[in-house]
Order: C-alpha cells, then structure tokens, then sequence
C-alpha cells in the first residue's frame, strides 16, 4: 500500500491506497477502509489525417497556418490605418470611397484568438485597402489609406 499524509481544513488524514482492479481501488483513510470506484478513461480517438496527394496518414499532422501578407509596394503612409498588433484579418468593413470619422471601426482583427476592431484615428475617405480578409499580419503593417 502507498501511504499518503494530507492536512485538510485544519484535519490531518493518512490515505493508504491499496490495490486497484479494474476501475476500483482499496483505499483506506484514517484506517477506515473504502472501496473507491475510479471514472474510467475514455479511449482517445485519433482522426486520420489526409495528405495534399489524397493518401491518408496516421502520425501527428502539421498545424494549418496562414501566410504572412505580402508587403505592399507601398511605403508605409502616414494617411495609412496600421495594424495595432500582429493577427489575422476577420473582416473589412469598409469600401474605397467611404467616408470615415476618427474612431470609425473599419474591420476586425483577430490575435491570440481575440477579435480587436481596427478604428480609425483620423477623418477622410478611404482610397487604398491594403489587406484581404484572411491575411495574417504583422504590427504595424499599413491596412488601408484615408485621405
């Protein structure tokens, strides 16, 4: 038996667990024995994973990531809405010539599984959109143009 020491709510317990068979274990507890019924475990169940080619392949599979935009051919633009930090593009939810207002939300970013809305912090109307949704991005990268 494997004898273990606990202090609980100020109460000093000696738990010995004896044999387990099964799914029930002997345990005694300050030398009251127990028969301790354990949950059983459930049975993992691996998803074959399918390969490009159509073949399927058993082992551990690479996690699905997004590429990084492209850089524009544009200079970074101080008319420009820039990515408050790196993420993915969710949405953009506005179209070359709307009109915005400073602290107008012109899309949805998401980062470490959070959404973040993309506002803007000046006036004018949007020229240039930069992004496509699904875009991974990095801090900083320039999102679209107001004039």
């Amino acid at each position: 038996m494997k004898e273990y020491k606990y202090t609980i709510n100020g109460m000093k317990f000696t738990v010995a667990v004896g044999d387990i068979v099964d799914n029930e274990a002997t345990v005694e507890v300050n030398g009251v024995p127990y028969k301790v019924e354990l949950e059983k475990k459930k049975p993992s169940v691996l998803k074959p994973a399918i390969s490009q080619k159509g073949y399927t392949n058993h082992g551990a599979s690479a996690p699905i990531t997004s590429k990084p935009a492209p850089k524009p051919n544009i200079p970074s633009n101080a008319e420009a809405v820039k990515s408050p930090l790196p993420g993915t593009v969710m949405s953009i939810d506005v179209k070359v010539g709307d009109k915005v207002k400073s602290g107008d939300k012109v899309g949805v970013l998401e980062a470490m599984k959070m959404e973040n809305d993309i506002r803007t912090t000046k006036e004018g109307t949007v020229t240039k959109i930069l992004v496509n949704v699904g875009d991974a991005i990095l801090e900083g990268t320039d999102i679209m143009i107001i004039e």
